[in-house]
């Protein structure tokens, strides 16, 4: 907790001096060296750019010949539920057929 003693402004003071005693000590590049980095940052970005839209538009063109994105359109199909036939069923189908033949 001695950090924390003393003036704010003194402690703020200490610490940007200290980051410019750091950026002093700091060995940068030189312009050449940051113009061949930079190119390379570069061509590598181009490569995977060029790389990764391949890989999209092959994986498109492979869904698309085996109908991936083909609209599959369905209709709705009944089905006829078998009616069962008892003895009870028969006889007034038979029935209503004899009553309507003495009918007419």
């Amino acid at each position: 907790m001695a950090d924390n003693k003393g003036n704010f402004f003194k402690r703020l003071g200490k610490k940007i001096s200290d980051v410019f005693a750091e950026l002093k000590r700091v060995t940068w590049p030189t312009g050449e060296k940051l113009a061949k980095t930079a190119a390379v940052v570069l061509l590598v970005i181009v490569f995977f750019a060029v790389y990764l839209t391949l890989i999209g538009n092959g994986g498109r063109w492979i869904l698309d010949k085996i109908g991936f994105y083909d609209i599959v359109e369905t209709t709705a199909t009944t089905t006829e539920i078998p009616v069962e036939t008892t003895a009870a069923t028969e006889a007034s189908e038979s029935a209503t057929e004899t009553e309507s033949s003495a009918e007419g």
